[in-house]
């Protein structure tokens, strides 16, 4: 039966479908020794290889779900070869997992690792609405007007916000629920009503909490992950 090149590439875990296309549209994916396009299929037999690599299904491996206290510094891509301070090299885990999602390098706190390629479609679409919470300093004082502006939704990236929890936590310190995932969307947020965000750390994707120290992981447990898939069981797994 064929399947569609970037399912292809999440299945046997070398990848996310959202990197996947990436992949294919910047030319370094080939099915059978030919450059393949967005919505090509494999064949049973083809062979596939991402910038020269081979990758097959008998590369498969068992799922890995990890929770990852990213510090500040490390790039969360799976691209070694462009940055030497990514997540893959730091963590060294003995299978390829790559990061749901994204933290910036300045930021901090958890990233959830995988090669479970549908999840991370799941986790990560937009229209999910699947929460991230997030501890925010930043460089002066706070009010309850910035409080309010920063919950209504702020415009950045030519949209509006959606709508979000936000609760102060100290003078210049607040904690903030996002269920989007714009690009470096707190500190835009931040900039946009004249505050710079001085420090910026993850501590709650949906029910993964961050419990462990700065630039440690552990695998979820058992229970986690049976909450996890009853949160995502109607979650659509096509991304935006």
């Amino acid at each position: 039966m064929a399947t569609r090149i970037n399912k292809y590439l999440s299945e046997v875990g070398f990848c996310s479908r959202r990197v996947a296309d990436r992949l294919i549209e910047e030319g370094k994916v080939t099915i059978n020794g030919q450059i393949s396009q967005i919505g090509a299929k494999v064949e049973e037999g083809d062979q596939v290889e991402v910038k020269g690599q081979r990758i097959e299904k008998s590369t498969k491996q068992k799922k890995t779900y990890l929770a990852f206290n990213k510090p500040v510094g490390i790039v969360c891509t799976t691209d070694t070869k462009v940055e030497p301070d990514n997540v893959i090299d730091f963590i060294k885990y003995p299978i390829r997992v790559f990061p749901v999602g994204r933290l910036d390098k300045l930021s901090e706190g958890l990233i959830l690792l995988t090669n479970d390629g549908d999840i991370v479609n799941k986790i990560l679409r937009a229209r999910n609405n699947h929460e991230k919470e997030y501890i925010v300093k930043v460089n002066r004082p706070i009010n309850s007007d910035f409080i309010q502006s920063m919950s209504n939704g702020v415009e950045i990236l030519n949209t509006i916000t959606k709508n979000c929890i936000v609760k102060q936590l100290g003078p210049k310190k607040f904690k903030i629920i996002l269920t989007q995932g714009l690009n470096r969307q707190i500190r835009r947020m931040c900039e946009s009503l004249g505050y710079r965000v001085n420090s910026l750390r993850r501590i709650r994707i949906m029910n993964i909490k961050l419990d462990v120290p700065t630039g440690k992981y552990r695998e979820l447990t058992k229970e986690e992950l049976i909450e996890l898939n009853g949160l995502l069981k109607n979650s659509s797994k096509t991304y935006d």
